[in-house]
């Protein structure tokens, strides 16, 4: 039953992301919103981690096997893909290198905050 909970409420926060995404006429996908509406959720205390915990880690773990669709999409679309293959590889490798760096720097300055906050703290 807890399970049932749990995937409830993530599937309620997703289902709220897609009537934003009906509603709000942005090119901003329904899963942006709902992942900013659970962010919120979450910081706020709306809903408490332990509410969503354990199914959280079960779809993060099986996240892999959701990348098969899409993996076979590009498989049967080799075709089109080819023509522009170049492109979309360049785009590709500097749009991962840009993410990597900012995930870093977030992270760095996410530390270096919480180091100050702890030396602060004694």
């Amino acid at each position: 039953m807890k399970y049932m909970k749990q995937t409830g409420i993530i599937l309620g926060i997703t289902f709220l992301g897609e009537i934003i995404h009906r509603i709000i006429p942005l090119p901003i996908p329904a899963s942006i919103y709902g992942l900013i509406i659970m962010l919120l959720c979450l910081y706020s205390g709306v809903v408490k981690v332990e509410k969503v915990k354990e199914t959280g880690i079960f779809l993060i773990d099986i996240m892999p096997l959701m990348f098969i669709p899409a993996g076979v999409g590009l498989i049967t679309a080799w075709k089109e893909l080819s023509r522009i293959l170049v492109p979309v590889v360049i785009i590709t490798v500097l749009t991962t290198v840009i993410v990597m760096v900012v995930t870093g720097k977030t992270a760095q300055a996410i530390m270096e905050k919480d180091k100050g906050d702890k030396v602060e703290r004694k």
